[in-house]
């Protein structure tokens, strides 16, 4: 569970930084009590009234340097290069000193971890992904982001600042009637404690509005994602009356008790600081009059104490500015935390090794694998079969048989419960992931396309493939007959998801893709099981041309596309019903005949 904690460890690698720019501005905000000071002195000595004991040091001292007499003329010299130094000399300087470093802290922070998030992302297991969508994970990053980046500067530069100029404008008013400067102090004690306590109760709320705003984010992000099927059935009305129920449940939350709550808070600062302001005047008022101080320091003490409650409302509205911000900050610092499944930091070391890749024969062997997402409930129990370098083995089975787990273990998405998957004789597990993965290619049923060109496309598993082996990773998956029909060959850019190319076109990309990284082992994972039949036999071509080149793994529905496999492994409830090639089965008449009777008969598979 993240914590506030958490939210200052953002800045940690800048601390050092953050302490000298946050000491500069409380220090300009202090040097800024100087002028009223400096005119209220002004005032004591055009009224010939006595200066300060240290001020009237500091000018007996300029007059022994100057050799100039001690008069009203010197004083007020003075007391003007006083202001002058503390106005016009410091102007340019403060910019540099507090603006400047407040925003890059917070710049630079936001790429540090930006990466992070980045990092976090490439680096979850893939069942966070199934519980969380890309709109719920995005807008939880963007929401953290922006208001870390906002937020530091809000608070480096202005409220912890503010705060010292309070503290400052106290020390001032104590030097000179402590008796008010106490009732000074009280006041603001109860007034800040009251808002506190106030903003505590507000950020329950906002932690809520935060959780109902992600959630129509969400929607909002699915609508836009399966915006076909929406249309398709008709069910915009409903989508909207969902999202406007919605909204409206967020608007409740916000206006009436978020925003009436800070009205509250602010109609009550408001009603208190006035009535702190007519003490302060009437108590500085009465020791003016009974000659307890000076007529210099009645404007002093009142212009102080008028920009001390005065500066009380930005504070609070800071305040309420972090509390909107908090849970927005919590609940990143809590997606930081979620647990990963490679370290982030050998994703970056691994990113610039120059360790030789593996090499295998692509011999893999399955050995007393049990496994299931569910503890209680085995997907996969004790699975024994053996795949020779350059064999091609189909899996088969009734949907939720267990074929894409156990692709899914081979890949190392998920670890077995127990037994083992060797690859040449190695347990995959003491293997280096990302190395590992780099010789083994996926075709998935849906191929997931970038928006940017096909040939941003096809060289994504591997940068710096050649042109001529493009072309002849594309001629083996017959991407070439796709490329040569489009406007701009392989610089056409395919758009979001690849919406300018047809299922069938984006299973052809995706087996060039996988055949340019030049893998051990290749896998098809129900690669023609949503395609038209001409496309089916287009990509049955290919897969065809690719057999005994390499290792091959087939998961398919349609037996026809693994008839010329040289293993068949027929999966049944988690387990191995059958073993054997295309006609063997056939002649066993077990599950396998009865599956390839009824697609004879034009009948679907359970």
């Amino acid at each position: 569970m993240a914590n506030f904690r958490d939210i200052l460890n953002y800045f940690r690698p800048y601390w050092s930084l953050s302490i000298f720019s946050i000491t500069a501005s409380s220090l300009y905000e202090i040097m800024d009590l100087l002028v009223p000071y400096g005119i209220g002195q002004i005032l004591n000595v055009l009224s010939n009234q006595p200066l300060d004991k240290p001020l009237q040091g500091v000018i007996t001292s300029f007059s022994n340097i100057t050799n100039y007499p001690v008069n009203q003329t010197l004083s007020l010299l003075v007391l003007l290069g006083l202001i002058f130094l503390v106005t016009v000399v410091r102007a340019p300087t403060q910019p540099w000193l507090t603006s400047w470093f407040h925003w890059d802290i917070a710049l630079r922070a936001r790429r540090d971890k930006s990466q992070k998030a980045i990092e976090k992302i490439l680096t979850l297991p893939l069942e966070f992904y199934d519980e969380n969508n890309p709109g719920r994970i995005t807008g939880k990053v963007a929401r953290g982001l922006f208001n870390h980046t906002w937020g530091y500067p809000e608070i480096a530069g202005q409220f912890i600042p503010k705060l010292m100029r309070v503290v400052g404008i106290f020390a001032f008013i104590a030097f000179i009637e402590w008796r008010i400067a106490l009732l000074f102090l009280i006041s603001f004690v109860v007034i800040l404690s009251f808002t506190w306590q106030n903003l505590q109760r507000l950020i329950k709320c906002e932690v809520l509005i935060d959780k109902h705003m992600e959630n129509t984010e969400s929607r909002t992000s699915e609508i836009v994602t399966n915006i076909k099927t929406v249309k398709a059935y008709a069910t915009e009305s409903r989508e909207l009356e969902r999202q406007k129920r919605r909204l409206n449940r967020e608007l409740n939350v916000v206006d009436y008790r978020l925003h009436i709550g800070y009205v509250k808070l602010l109609t009550w600062q408001k009603t208190v600081i006035q009535f702190c302001v007519f003490m302060i005047l009437g108590l500085t008022l009465a020791a003016t009059v009974d000659g307890k101080i000076s007529l210099g320091h009645f404007v002093m003490i009142l212009t102080l104490s008028s920009m001390a409650y005065s500066e009380l409302e930005p504070i609070s509205n800071l305040g309420e500015s972090f509390a909107r911000r908090y849970s927005a900050l919590v609940r990143f610092h809590e997606f930081l935390q979620t647990p990963s499944t490679v370290d982030a930091d050998g994703l970056l070391a691994e990113a610039n090794q120059t360790d030789l890749p593996y090499e295998f024969t692509g011999k893999v062997e399955f050995y007393h694998i049990s496994f299931g997402y569910d503890t209680k409930r085995q997907v996969l129990q004790d699975i024994n079969f053996l795949i020779e370098p350059y064999q091609t083995v189909a899996l088969v089975g009734k949907s939720g048989s267990g074929k894409s787990t156990l692709v899914k273990l081979l890949l190392r998405y998920f670890e077995p419960q127990t037994g083992q998957i060797l690859i040449d004789g190695e347990d995959i597990r003491t293997l280096d992931v990302g190395k590992y993965r780099r010789r083994l290619a996926i075709v998935h049923q849906e191929v997931d396309v970038f928006n940017g060109t096909i040939l941003d496309n096809l060289k994504y598993g591997r940068p710096d493939a050649t042109f001529e082996q493009v072309q002849e990773a594309c001629r083996i998956a017959s991407v070439d007959e796709v490329v040569q029909h489009l406007s701009h060959g392989y610089y056409t850019v395919v758009g979001e998801r690849g919406v300018r190319l047809s299922g069938g076109q984006r299973q052809r990309l995706g087996i060039a893709r996988a055949l340019l990284v030049e893998p051990d082992v290749l896998v098809f994972d129900e690669a023609t099981s949503s395609l038209d039949y001409e496309s089916e036999r287009a990509i049955q071509v290919a897969m065809h041309s690719i057999q005994g080149t390499r290792t091959t793994i087939i998961i398919a529905h349609r037996l026809s596309t693994v008839r010329e496999a040289d293993k068949i492994v027929v999966l049944d409830q988690g387990k191995i019903a059958e073993v054997g090639s295309h006609a063997e089965l056939l002649l066993h008449k077990g599950i396998y005949h009865r599956l390839h009777s009824l697609q004879e008969t034009g009948e679907l598979m359970s």
